[in-house]
């Protein structure tokens, strides 16, 4: 077993909490670490777990659960858990994972899990959309669709996302979100493999060569993924495309440093919109 066997997703920093009396850390731990990998493992995949085991009408149960040592992890380590969907039965999933610190091996792990019926726990054949995305993810293809389209042609997605984040998460009035400007800007929306609608945006003609980004959402737990990043980019290539030469949004203050990175600066006094903080940022597009 080695590190091209794996799957990597974020890198884990060994905590006191963590360590034992033989300042090592406890063998117990390491089955935590392989099943905050799964977790991460789902959102690679873009499906938001409890809503997507809803829309399925299963869930997933650990079977068996193993480890194996070689060596071992130390306080202030850095540590890198890789995972890979090894096999697919008629009602299992069976993961292998790997714990480690450069390219040393320290904790080999498998996880097998039952697709079960949550109501009776009896299992039932793992669904075909499960199986193609993972066998998807697995040789690398994209794990979204991302498009871009007007109101009438993806309104329905966006306002999904839309009304989980802003309406329900945020508890903005249904007012203050729907707007006319909906029917004149292009709108993007990020559908994951089993057709859940998980990011969206839309762009506005602000000015003469002027784009105004708006109605940013990710769906919560897919946050901090990249989702915000490509519908952002998405939108402004399609800005680029029609010949605008700057790009303007009112961002709120917590993004504001997701905004940053992508190259935006701030313009003006900071303000509330909805009840909300915000500011405006700006960047070229040429």
């Amino acid at each position: 077993m080695k590190r091209s066997d794996f799957r990597f997703l974020e890198p884990l920093r060994v905590r006191w909490a963590e360590v034992d009396m033989q300042k090592i850390v406890f063998n117990a731990h390491y089955l935590m670490y392989f099943d905050t990998a799964v977790g991460d493992y789902w959102r690679a995949l873009a499906l938001p777990y409890e809503a997507a085991m809803q829309r399925l009408g299963g869930d997933l149960y650990v079977k068996k659960a193993g480890v194996e040592y070689h060596a071992s992890a130390r306080y202030d380590d850095q540590v890198d858990i890789g995972l890979k969907c090894e096999r697919i039965g008629n009602s299992s999933l069976l993961f292998r994972g790997g714990v480690f610190r450069g390219e040393q091996l320290l904790v080999e792990g498998e996880l097998l899990y039952v697709y079960a019926n949550p109501a009776t726990q009896k299992s039932q054949p793992v669904p075909q959309s499960v199986r193609d995305t993972l066998t998807g993810f697995e040789a690398g293809e994209p794990m979204l669709d991302l498009r871009l389209g007007r109101w009438e042609q993806v309104g329905e997605a966006a306002r999904a996302v839309r009304t989980e984040v802003f309406v329900q998460e945020q508890q903005i009035p249904l007012e203050l979100e729907w707007d006319e400007d909906d029917a004149d800007a292009l709108h993007a929306v990020a559908i994951n493999r089993l057709g859940m609608p998980v990011a969206t945006g839309r762009l506005l003609q602000h000015a003469p060569g002027v784009a105004r980004i708006g109605r940013m959402a990710v769906t919560r737990v897919l946050r901090g993924g990249g989702l915000g990043r490509d519908i952002l980019q998405a939108l402004m290539r399609a800005a680029a495309q029609r010949g605008d030469r700057e790009v303007m949004l009112h961002a709120q203050r917590s993004a504001e440093a997701f905004y940053a990175q992508q190259g935006f600066v701030t313009r003006g006094k900071p303000f509330d919109e909805a009840g909300i903080p915000h500011i405006e940022m700006v960047r070229s597009l040429t």
